[in-house]
């Protein structure tokens, strides 16, 4: 009898990692601005659906702060600074 087999060879494949200091667009909870006016700010600042946003807008109000938007500092800055502007409390972390 003739046993014959073939070795399977593990090849490894190297992928280039990027890695880039990510942050997150913290927004915080108050007892002045309304959902509505969260709502509105985060679909027009951050681009996110009505949906999105009033999810947002509700775990900022029960849980006191709500992660936003993630990316690098750069691209956070304009949006902080705007959602700033409309008087919601919002930092860079």
């Amino acid at each position: 009898m003739n046993f014959s087999y073939q070795e399977k060879e593990d090849v490894a494949v190297l992928e280039e990692v990027i890695t880039e200091d990510l942050r997150d667009l913290m927004v915080f909870n108050d007892d002045f601005n309304t959902f509505d006016h969260v709502i509105q700010t985060l679909v027009k600042v951050c681009k996110h659906t009505a949906i999105q946003a009033e999810q947002c807008a509700y775990i900022i109000h029960h849980r006191g702060k709500c992660s936003v938007k993630k990316g690098p500092f750069e691209e956070l800055r304009p949006m902080k600074d705007s959602i700033c502007e409309a008087g919601i409390d919002a930092k860079i972390l």
